[in-house]
């Protein structure tokens, strides 16, 4: 009995702080039972539920003391308090506990501390001495901690972490939100998942739904090496599903994304960005500018509309395309179900391009079919890209193993080419490392008022297909290429271009090339079929086959008009020099007329079907959606 109340003493010493009240004295023995009412009346809201003992100190007329050790079990409303022993104080409202605090409020939070200083009136709990609170979900450990059981709501200010399952995070200070399941993590705040690792200054985390919200600058990065950086925005740990708003930079490998929000569904490898979106690919050389654009981050495909704009980076000439509707992907993944061996209703039979450098073999044995720009005064030879057939297990190169059939559009690789005697599908695939990401295994297509710009050329088509394999320019649909002041015309189109400059050009039935020398004043040419070189970027001779006729006008030293030449022939052969016609040449059976100038109003001398189209030519880049 003289070491309890010894102990007592201690206690009551540290609770009141005045040596002289050690002279108090003791007016009740400790007992091992409570009575529960008894005890309630005289803490008013303070219910004492057991104890081993008891003892009450009278220490003034206002103030006395109840003091309780052993399995100590109190209550008030809703809330309970267990711990090894406590004081409490009936005149300022307060209780300390100490050993094995442990508070449980409305079944929801669980408190554990090794010291608690309670306001009874306040409902204000102190605690500290590793303090750990869980509310079924996550759990928060901390060196103290502030709890308010009216509000439900916790703080702690020398540090914290909180762990839910996998997820884990840590802050220098902290606001829990009981009946919300929200935490406010403040300062150095980290949060680290086998999936993420988030580094801020301030964020809100929901236990309940694994929901993180973003209200300051926050880095992210996920377990792929992608970065996030935003603004505001949550993430749903659980559902993968995530939005950022604020104009977020997403960087994923080569690809970097800025939107006014970005959405991301990483159960589904989706994401999707809205308002101005920027969209850099490094590896192509390529921004996408565009109101709005879907994202399959898996396959690596992406649509871009609403005023979609997309840029090939040149050094001096950078080429603009634009659209209804942008989409691009992978070019394997095109044609991923096609075999390159092509499997035709003709069995055993195969296509092959013998224009291919791939193909090995004596030089001489590809020279001649590979195609040549027109040489000047001469007669050139047939500059066709011609295909053979090849039976099965035969060695394309031996000169008996094949016979040439009817030339057709080139096969480029990884692209689609009909053959126009056999009607084959074939495809070329280049066998490459699958470990090793091939930066042209990419194409583009373009729907719906395809209009392309760059210094030195321009286009305008319905769509449009590009593939970075070959760098070709596919157009379809009513397609109009112009270079200075020459246009080229016809039902498809290919633009060819070397070094992201044009190279070379292929026209397909009802080709029209109109070259305009003065306002009215137009030399034509049209033909089934045309082919036109590029140099530096300038138009410097075309071919035109099949039915050729021309209007040109025949200038002296001096460019004044002499005559008008109005002709007919299988080949005619078209030179430019400094961006104007040079000269014409007929390769055979030529039929025609010279008119005087005099004769002649330039406004009849017209080609059937001639068109100047100058009024859907982009004059700058800034016109492309005008």
């Amino acid at each position: 009995m003289q070491y309890f109340n010894f102990i007592i003493g201690i206690i009551v010493t540290g609770l009141l702080g005045s040596p002289a009240l050690l002279s108090a004295q003791v007016v009740k023995e400790p007992v091992t039972t409570i009575n529960p009412q008894a005890t309630a009346d005289s803490l008013t809201d303070i219910q004492i539920l057991g104890s081993r003992q008891l003892t009450i100190l009278k220490v003034d007329d206002t103030t006395t003391l109840q003091i309780l050790a052993g399995n100590v079990r109190l209550k008030q409303g809703k809330s309970y308090f267990n711990c090894d022993s406590c004081v409490l104080n009936n005149g300022n409202k307060v209780f300390e506990a100490w050993g094995n605090v442990h508070i449980t409020d409305v079944d929801t939070v669980n408190i554990t501390a090794s010291h608690l200083r309670y306001l009874i009136n306040k409902k204000l709990a102190y605690l500290d001495g590793g303090v750990k609170l869980t509310d079924g979900k996550g759990t928060l450990t901390t060196p103290d901690l502030e709890y308010d059981m009216s509000t439900e709501i916790g703080i702690y200010r020398n540090g914290g972490k909180v762990v839910n399952k996998s997820t884990v995070l840590t802050s220098r200070e902290g606001y829990y939100y009981a009946n919300l399941r929200d935490i406010y993590f403040k300062q150095n705040v980290e949060m680290k998942d086998p999936a993420y690792f988030i580094k801020t200054d301030s964020l809100l985390y929901n236990t309940q739904s694994q929901t993180t919200r973003f209200i300051a600058e926050t880095f992210i990065k996920d377990s792929s090496g992608r970065t996030i950086e935003t603004r505001d925005g949550f993430y749903n740990m659980a559902t993968g599903k995530a939005e950022f708003g604020k104009r977020p930079i997403i960087k994923d490998g080569k690809t970097t994304i800025t939107g006014d929000v970005v959405i991301i569904d990483d159960s589904t490898h989706t994401s999707q960005a809205r308002g101005n979106v920027v969209i850099i690919d490094s590896a192509q050389g390529t921004t996408i500018l565009a109101g709005e654009v879907f994202r399959d981050n898996k396959n690596e495909r992406l649509l871009a509309t609403r005023k979609p704009l997309m840029i090939i980076k040149q050094e001096n000439d950078s080429i603009y395309v634009t659209a209804d509707t942008l989409f691009t992907a992978r070019l394997s993944d095109l044609y991923a179900s096609k075999d390159s061996l092509v499997k035709d209703s003709i069995k055993g039979v195969r296509v092959i391009d013998l224009a291919d450098t791939k193909v090995k073999g004596p030089a001489d044995s590809l020279t001649a079919f590979r195609p040549t720009p027109p040489a000047r005064d001469s007669l050139a030879t047939d500059s066709a890209h011609l295909v053979a057939v090849v039976p099965a297990g035969k060695d394309p190169l031996s000169s008996d193993s094949f016979k040439t059939v009817k030339a057709v559009p080139p096969l480029q690789k990884d692209a689609v080419a009909k053959d126009s005697v056999a009607g084959l599908n074939a495809v070329i695939t280049d066998k490459k490392d699958p470990a090793k990401k091939d930066s042209t295994d990419r194409y583009f297509e373009a729907y719906r008022h395809v209009r392309i710009f760059s210094d030195s050329m321009q286009a305008a088509s319905d769509s449009m297909f590009y593939s970075f394999k070959d760098s070709v320019f596919r157009l379809f649909q009513d397609p109009v290429l112009w270079s200075k002041e020459s246009q080229i015309t016809g039902d498809t189109v290919y633009l060819f271009t070397k070094n992201k400059k044009a190279d070379r050009v292929k026209v397909y039935e009802n080709s029209f090339l109109v070259n305009r020398t003065d306002p009215e004043v137009y030399n034509q040419v049209k033909s089934i079929r045309m082919e036109g070189w590029f140099k530096e970027g300038n138009i410097d001779s075309v071919r035109a086959e099949g039915y050729a006729e021309c209007i040109y006008y025949i200038q002296d030293e001096d460019s004044a008009y002499t005559g008008i030449n109005e002709s007919k022939c299988d080949i005619i052969d078209i030179y430019f020099a400094e961006k104007e016609l040079e000269k014409v040449a007929f390769r055979s059976s030529v039929t025609g007329t010279i008119w005087p100038v005099k004769e002649k109003n330039p406004s009849e001398m017209r080609l059937q079907n001639f068109r100047w189209l100058d009024n859907r030519r982009p004059k700058t880049k800034y016109e492309l959606f005008e």
